[in-house]
């Protein structure tokens, strides 16, 4: 595993260089103060995980890193530092992880270890990412929607596991207190016929089932970490971090589920 590190100050870039060596399966470590030299290294270099700095001059460590993801997507990001404020922004660029200074040897090697297993987890060909932010992967690369319903609706689908929903099953879960009239029944049909258009794009238009009315997700065609939570996979139950699907209201109930079953085994 190779892993860049990028602080402006040369201390703690020296520290968690130390630090990143000392854990296992750690092939190579390198440390810049620069991040503009950091990123041509990406570039140049492929690289597992980033940690970085957050405030920096010139390029703050948010902009570096969706600079890193844009020449380097498959670039695992962990920030580093000591505000505990820029955490909102930081996930929001779909980070692996968020380690407050000063650095511990034990919260770098647990954070590692959250990365890898995503890595593990992600590298089905059809990969459903539940624990935190909802994303589906194809052979590892991000599948965008072009409309977030659109998405939403996946996510409802991978959250009910299989089972045969009905359109205004759907539109009740998803719009709460709106009128499923026949103006939300034509706006339904078109979002409905996004999230196909966009699976049969990518090539996994078979991982949802249209029948009778009613939609499901084949549980059987995608990999899916909350999938393997509930079947006890080790891999997935160390990944999950409290989080399950944040945006969306209507996933609380198996989030709460989720942290019953992890306090069951505490």
């Amino acid at each position: 595993m190779r892993i860049v590190c990028v602080d402006d100050e040369i201390l703690i870039v020296n520290l968690t260089v130390r630090l990143c060596k000392e854990l296992p399966d750690v092939d190579d470590v390198q440390g810049f103060n620069f991040a503009e030299e950091a990123l041509e290294y990406i570039k140049n270099n492929p690289t597992d995980v980033a940690l970085l700095d957050i405030d920096m001059p010139k390029i703050t460590g948010l902009e570096l890193a969706a600079k890193i993801k844009e020449a380097s997507p498959d670039t695992a990001i962990i920030f580093l530092t000591g505000y505990s404020e820029f955490a909102v922004d930081a996930f929001k660029l779909h980070a692996s992880g968020y380690l407050l200074k000063p650095i511990s040897k034990e919260n770098l090697t647990e954070e590692i270890g959250y990365v890898l297993r995503d890595k593990k987890l992600t590298s089905s060909h059809v990969y459903v990412h539940t624990f935190g932010d909802f994303g589906l992967f194809v052979d590892g690369k991000a599948v965008s929607f072009s409309r977030n319903k659109a998405k939403e609706i996946l996510a409802y689908l991978v959250d009910r596991q299989g089972v045969a929903i009905t359109r205004s099953g759907i539109f009740t879960a998803l719009w709460e207190d709106g009128m499923y009239d026949r103006s939300k029944q034509k706006e339904l049909d078109v979002i409905i016929r996004s999230l196909k258009t966009t699976l049969d794009d990518n090539g996994v238009g078979d991982i949802i089932e249209m029948r009778s009315g009613t939609l499901r997700v084949c549980p059987e065609k995608i990999d899916c970490d909350m999938y393997r939570f509930l079947k006890g996979d080790s891999d997935a139950i160390n990944s999950y971090r409290g989080e399950y699907m944040n945006t969306y209201l209507w996933a609380m109930p198996m989030e709460s589920y989720l942290e019953r079953r992890i306090s069951s085994q505490q």
